[in-house]
């Protein structure tokens, strides 16, 4: 196997060790040279990268889709559009905060009703990963899995996203608090007026969340052994060479 490929698993394999002891990267080249047990081929590689992202990608669109799973995660929770600040601003100032909650509170519900819809198009775009992504990933960042989905999946999420988006605003009326909310606004003398697209600032804040947590999600399997669930995975992320 490509000598770069095992280096750099090597590097993962100690980082994920630095609560037991710490990262010393003359120890990892130092064990580079003495013998190891069988080597990972790469397909163990791309199928542990793999295992690894539908892992998080179940867990992230989990946590996401819940009641309150994006509402009550202030990582994540979407507040009202830039551009419609300054009106949440005024409006609360006028006694009318609660309309606003009710509308910040129907944004995240329709976030949540979105994600549901997530996991089939990550998979999709896993099933599709090659060697040469599966290189990329593990020579890349802590988030690099995360930077793969959103070049492969963004454009399909939001295509998916944007009527569930639309028909849960509409639902939980946010459509019509945001239009009774921008009409109160732009009636105030003097004021510039208003109105940028909800839905989508809604589905691309939908989206964003996800990646936000399928990134989570793959730093603690990169460096916690814990959360390394399958046999896969403690072989190609745990692999000590003792």
């Amino acid at each position: 196997m490509n000598r770069k490929i095992v280096l750099v698993i090597f590097l993962w394999i100690s980082c994920s060790c630095a609560s037991m002891a710490q990262f010393n990267l003359g120890k990892v080249l130092d064990s580079f040279k003495k013998p190891q047990g069988s080597a990972l081929a790469e397909g163990d590689i791309v199928k542990g990268l793999k295992e690894a992202l539908t892992v998080g990608i179940s867990n992230g669109s989990a946590m996401a889709s819940k009641q309150d799973g994006f509402f009550k995660n202030e990582l994540i929770k979407i507040v009202v559009p830039p551009e419609a600040q300054k009106v949440a601003e005024t409006l609360r100032k006028l006694g009318l905060g609660k309309e606003v909650d009710k509308f910040t509170l129907s944004l995240n519900r329709a976030a949540e009703d979105a994600a549901k819809k997530s996991k089939p198009i990550f998979v999709k775009a896993i099933t599709s990963m090659t060697i040469t992504d599966a290189v990329s990933i593990l020579k890349g960042e802590d988030d690099a899995a995360t930077k793969y989905l959103q070049k492969t999946t963004n454009q399909d999420l939001y295509n998916t996203f944007f009527p569930v988006v639309d028909s849960t605003l509409r639902l939980n009326k946010a459509t019509q608090y945001y239009a009774d909310l921008v009409k109160t606004y732009n009636a105030i003398p003097l004021v510039k007026k208003v109105n940028p697209d909800l839905k989508a600032y809604a589905t691309q804040k939908t989206i964003d969340g996800l990646y936000t947590l399928i990134a989570q999600e793959e730093r603690k399997i990169r460096k916690d052994p814990v959360a390394r669930v399958s046999d896969i995975l403690k072989t190609v992320f745990g692999q000590s060479g003792k």
